[in-house]
């Protein structure tokens, strides 16, 4: 079945990622993953072509273009690529952080930090998750006073993407420890901020070129310039913005799938066994003919969220069903393959085992599946 999401245009952006990938990060990217981390030059490289910031406006640098089309064309790209682009931040710095600032930030903010974040000259990350709180927000223990003219931050952060490369990120803190969602606000930390330090860089089962790590906050007196939107405000928007990030995690996981797939395609139509190839046994045709029919499926209804997020129409109920099925999927549909590829599946060397712990955290992070049942359940008035 054909599809008719993209455009010309994107199919173009298309190529143009798709060399990018191919010159830029392919070659390197095994050793990004011995590094535990992707290179800044990484992020200059893809904002002098365009790739970052597609949907801030030109008046700060940006592509101008809020079509978050864009954001789905570098999802399928990066998941073709496989493991050897797997460990990206830039999902995270387009798709969520700028989000943040184009939706959030004063003029004063948007002049500051948005043509940096289109350069890759700053690097965005957000830090909700602490060590004793994950998709409770209102459980948030961070903390930022008002003292004059600044904001006195302390806590600790953990889980956080891009956290060692990240020169802006936005935190989410109390502002009002005696409430609970109603007492968050969100507030932009900067590399150079006295009482900011990171921890250690998380070693994960997985995403390995991928920079996560621990924040730590002691007495850091941050700008009140520094505080995005409105005092007290920081759950109404985190629960405008995570729509987005839902709905990316769910392009990525179809993406993903649909890669796996493919390799595992190619690999049962070589391999033999019994005197024959492993595609061409009942079983292996059965559980392709499956699979295949799941990610057609999910493509399509994917597709169609994220026309509706262009129009401003999709709601967080469809973005936590498009998050929690897609994810679910994705992680079944690895398993599926790494069995057809028997035993050499296990072998780290191939990319279908990378892929597999790879695929994991897609179910944990942007809210767990079960907080998205919890969500789609009361939508539902049970």
């Amino acid at each position: 079945m054909k599809r008719t999401i993209f455009d010309a245009e994107h199919e173009m952006f298309r190529e143009s990622f798709r060399q990018f990938l191919d010159k830029e990060v392919v070659p390197y990217h095994l050793q990004w993953e011995r590094d535990g981390i992707v290179p800044r030059e990484l992020f200059y490289a893809a904002g002098k072509l365009g790739f970052l910031g597609m949907d801030v406006p030109t008046q700060y640098g940006g592509g101008g273009e809020p079509d978050f089309r864009y954001n789905y064309v570098i999802h399928e790209e990066v998941q073709a690529a496989g493991v050897n682009a797997s460990g990206l931040g830039m999902s995270l710095h387009n798709d969520t952080g700028i989000a943040y600032l184009l939706h959030c930030a004063n003029e004063e903010q948007r002049e500051r930090w948005l043509p940096g974040v289109v350069t890759g000259d700053l690097i965005t990350a957000i830090a909700m998750t602490e060590p004793g709180t994950g998709s409770d927000l209102g459980a948030v223990r961070a903390t930022a006073i008002r003292d004059g003219e600044h904001y006195v931050l302390n806590g600790s952060k953990t889980f956080i993407t891009n956290g060692i490369n990240a020169d802006i990120v936005i935190v989410v803190a109390k502002t009002d420890p005696s409430k609970r969602t109603g007492g968050l606000s969100l507030i932009v930390v900067e590399r150079s901020q006295v009482g900011f330090t990171r921890g250690r860089r998380l070693e994960k089962i997985g995403m390995h070129a991928q920079d996560t790590a621990e924040l730590f906050f002691e007495n850091a007196r941050v700008p009140a310039a520094n505080l995005l939107g409105e005092e007290g405000a920081g759950f109404h928007y985190l629960t405008q913005n995570l729509p987005q990030e839902r709905l990316a995690i769910a392009t990525i996981s179809v993406a993903a799938a649909r890669a796996a797939l493919e390799l595992t395609l190619e690999y049962t139509k070589e391999r033999t066994a019994f005197g024959q190839k492993v595609g061409s046994f009942q079983n292996s045709r059965f559980s392709l003919a499956e699979m295949h029919s799941e990610i057609l499926i999910a493509t399509t209804f994917v597709d169609k969220c994220v026309l509706a997020h262009n129009a401003g129409e999709l709601s967080a109920e469809e973005a936590a069903v498009a998050k929690w099925w897609c994810s679910d999927l994705q992680n079944r549909v690895v398993d599926r393959c790494l069995q057809l590829h028997g035993g050499y599946g296990y072998m780290s060397e191939y990319p279908i085992a990378r892929a597999f712990v790879d695929a994991r955290v897609q179910r944990i992070y942007g809210g767990t599946n079960e907080i998205m049942k919890e969500i789609i359940g009361r939508s539902l008035g049970v």
